[in-house]
């Protein structure tokens, strides 16, 4: 097949969460030629028919879509999705609604609330749009001002977390970070407790969910807010990115906490339609229940990040993997099983 990989415009001078879709877009490049595809790579910008002229000039037969924003705007990642969808061409990954269904975290947690799945509470967004409202709350408590639309822990810090303060005092504060978080936030109830992301990968059984990793805070004090900031991800300078580890191996009486965590990422993979891969990220309270924070449609694939991780420790090769993703969006289904074979022969070299 030949495939075309679409991803983010990026520059020399980007920050280091945006640089590294391009490592994301090498690795992937990799392991399709190691599948026997013929691989290009295409740089989105809101230009869709130029995109939609070169894949047809290319004959493109299916795209693997790791765009995670365009101009440097979370919030137009799913567009691209909806103009591969105007002109038939197969790509991997959540279909265009889910994308836009799960970007938009206040929407998203919206979702989840109808459909049962705790998440914690949240004030805003602002500027106010219908998506996620919720009704007002007097309580008091700890919250934390996320973006509504950037991932990658964009414009978290420990500024980000606000502890004891109510509506009232949060809408200021929402209205004044706004311009340093893409212009949209808004704030979540601060879950004090374990956190736990939990990759899914498509396969030919259905979706699996791969083995839990949390995230352990070493040499915390007590002043300092457990959350993985920008920081933790992105600057190796910080304190932050050197004691943030994730962490595989669990003791015995984890087991009851690990297959509920199993079964919610199970339920938001369906609940939310989501293709290909996907990761979801939970804080469990320390009365041991279980929240959903957020759901990522299209996690980080680079060899460094967790999802690879997950793989690992679930014994899966990173190519095997990009193979079922790619079988569960872009493979016609008389393709499928000679993709797997290729993927099978090269896990067996």
């Amino acid at each position: 097949m030949k495939i075309a990989i679409l991803h983010d415009t990026v520059t020399a001078t980007d920050a280091p969460d945006a640089q590294d879709v391009m490592a994301q877009a090498a690795a992937v490049a990799r392991a399709l030629r190691s599948l026997g595809h013929t691989v290009s790579r295409l740089a989105c910008t809101l230009n869709l028919a130029a995109i939609q002229a070169t894949l047809r000039r290319g004959q493109i037969d299916g795209v693997f879509n790791l765009v995670e924003s365009i101009n440097g705007q979370g919030r137009l990642i799913h567009l691209p999705l909806f103009g591969l969808d105007a002109m038939a061409m197969p790509y991997t990954g959540a279909r265009a609604e889910t994308m836009l269904l799960t970007s938009n975290k206040t929407l998203a947690k919206g979702w989840m609330t109808a459909a049962g799945i705790s998440t914690p509470a949240w004030i805003g967004p602002w500027p106010g749009t219908r998506e996620g409202r919720r009704k007002p709350t007097s309580q008091r408590g700890t919250w934390i001002i996320k973006s509504v639309w950037e991932h990658a822990s964009i414009g978290l810090g420990p500024h980000s977390v606000i502890e004891n303060a109510d509506h009232a005092q949060m809408l200021p504060l929402l209205k004044t970070r706004a311009p340093q978080l893409a212009g949209a936030c808004f704030a979540e109830r601060f879950i004090t407790g374990r956190e736990f992301n939990l990759s899914i990968l498509a396969g030919p059984e259905g979706p699996e969910v791969l083995p839990p990793a949390e995230i352990v805070f070493e040499a915390y004090t007590a002043d300092m807010p457990r959350i993985v900031d920008y920081r933790a991800k992105w600057d190796p300078a910080a304190f932050d990115y050197h004691h943030t580890p994730r962490r595989f191996d669990f003791e015995a009486s984890d087991a009851d906490l690990l297959t509920r965590l199993y079964v919610l990422a199970r339920q938001c993979w369906d609940h939310f339609e989501l293709q290909g891969y996907a990761r979801v990220d939970f804080r469990v309270d320390e009365a041991g229940r279980l929240w959903v924070l957020e759901i990522n449609a299209n996690p980080c694939l680079s060899p460094d990040a967790g999802f690879a991780a997950a793989l690992e420790r679930a014994g899966i090769a990173y190519v095997d993997a990009i193979g079922r993703i790619l079988a569960d969006g872009c493979v016609p289904h008389n393709a499928v099983s000679e993709t797997r074979q290729a993927a099978m022969a090269h896990g067996r070299s």
